[in-house]
């Protein structure tokens, strides 16, 4: 790779496409974590049976390229910085690309580092760069800091980067439409797989299931060579779409066939072991969360306490309480160290309501009620409700559930939940009505897909 090809003034059409897809298409998840060899048994030919349209028919890239070309990036910026230490967009640009690093590993100290070096460059450079501000509204919403990512991002609107920060982060506020208005503005400038893709979550979270699939659908007839990350970004999602409608063998051939061009694709393979868990194959999903632990040792990531978590729930369902509450601890350890530096507070509140503890639960309402004023998605308000349901507050629950379905969103576990607060309540006609929207939404929704709740990367890309 010539070094030429990363000149700030010169940036092809395709580079630009292929760094945007990064950034977009998983708004807190990595795109590649090294995990053992044994993964690459995903590598065979899993679409066969899938549908035509989820096909994908470019060259898959080989192991390691794209964290080998981040290295050569990164190595070009800190030579040219040598030469210029007071070069504020150089110093910009190597801040985007350990933001590229981050995703592309998923270790949180990547974008310790991007956050560090973006504030060094609006130090040196503090007007016309954009670039920092946006690397800072990324980190941010890594951070789970969704109302600094939306002030930082309106300060570089104009940026398609920025302009994705304030869809996911709108999302994660639940300001759906404003979401919405950034979502379109961006699919009108960047007609991309990662821009359409994120219009298609803002359709979920609406319940426009069907226009959600459609632009899931033109997300990937748009789809290029240089789009690797926003291409299996998009098949994961649309595939627990559709595990949330019943339609597994579909979402299980959506999720392998990311797996067939990425083996490591972290969110696809937490999915799959999801999938598992909700078909009672425990042993596939352990054999899953198993590849993880080699990286765990390694360095932090951002899906640690999903994969800790996940063990634990299965540990649980083998009738295993010992070993489930060792995997439990080792979750809450982890989500106690990065509570501060990134915001799980959900996590932990949904980990403390599982154990069951009274001392849990009563922390685990205070944090997720903390959490309100950053965060009020769906799923905030359902672990709200959750919080309450699991302290016998009924009353309070009905109010978090009514304030998590008002945007739409059709989902079989939170009406499942809704129909259960609303039968402890005394009221069943509303119940049963609740529990046939379940069935409707999902009709092979059951005691194994309650089992499986909250185990996988949220449809949302938020968790």
């Amino acid at each position: 790779m010539k070094s030429s090809d990363f000149s700030e003034h010169e940036q092809p059409k395709q580079r630009k496409r292929f760094w945007l897809s990064l950034l977009i298409a998983v708004p807190i998840a990595g795109m590649l974590i090294s995990v053992p060899l044994g993964l690459r048994l995903w590598n065979a030919n899993f679409g066969n049976q899938l549908n035509t349209a989820y096909r994908y028919n470019f060259e898959r890239p080989s192991p390691g390229s794209v964290t080998q070309a981040l290295e050569q990036e990164i190595a070009f910026y800190q030579k040219r910085l040598r030469y210029d230490p007071d070069g504020g967009l150089n110093r910009a640009s190597l801040a985007k690309v350990y933001l590229k690093m981050a995703r592309a590993t998923g270790e949180t100290s990547w974008y310790l580092l991007a956050e560090q070096t973006a504030q060094e460059s609006l130090a040196k450079l503090s007007f016309d760069n954009e670039t920092a501000i946006v690397v800072l509204a990324r980190v941010a919403t890594a951070r789970h800091d969704f109302n600094e990512a939306i002030r930082l991002a309106k300060q570089a609107e104009g940026e398609d980067d920025a302009l994705a920060t304030l869809v996911t982060a709108n999302l994660a506020t639940g300001n759906i439409k404003e979401a919405n208005i950034a979502a379109d503005k961006l699919v009108v400038h960047s007609p991309s797989v990662a821009s359409l893709t994120l219009q298609a979550l803002v359709k979920v979270a609406q319940g426009k299931d069907q226009e959600a699939i459609q632009t899931f659908q033109k997300a990937l007839a748009a789809e290029e060579p240089e789009e690797t990350g926003s291409s299996i970004s998009a098949r994961t999602l649309l595939g627990r779409l559709y595990l949330k409608r019943g339609q597994i063998k579909l979402a299980e051939g959506l999720y392998k066939e990311a797996l067939r061009i990425l083996p490591q694709y972290s969110p696809a393979l937490l999915n799959l072991a999801e999938l598992e868990v909700r078909r009672g194959n425990y042993q596939a999903a352990e054999k899953i969360y198993s590849q993880f632990f080699i990286t765990l040792q390694r360095a932090p990531t951002v899906y640690d306490h999903v994969v800790l978590r996940g063990m634990a729930r299965v540990k649980d369902l083998q009738g295993n309480s010992s070993e489930a509450q060792k995997w439990r601890d080792k979750a809450e350890i982890r989500l106690r160290q990065e509570l501060t530096s990134f915001g799980h507070k959900r996590e932990l509140a949904r980990l403390l309501i599982e154990r069951g503890r009274s001392k849990d639960l009563v922390e685990a309402l205070s944090l997720i009620q903390s959490e309100l004023p950053n965060r009020r998605d769906v799923e905030t308000y359902d672990t709200l409700a959750w919080a309450f349901s699991s302290l016998g507050r009924w009353g309070e629950a009905q109010q978090a559930m009514q304030q998590a379905l008002k945007s739409g969103i059709r989902d079989a576990g939170m009406f499942y939940r809704a129909g259960t607060i609303e039968q402890n309540l005394g009221n069943q006609a509303t119940a049963t009505a609740f529990f046939k929207k379940a069935q409707e939404t999902d009709p092979t929704f059951d005691e194994k897909a309650r089992q499986a709740l909250g185990l996988g990367v949220g449809l949302l890309g938020l968790n």
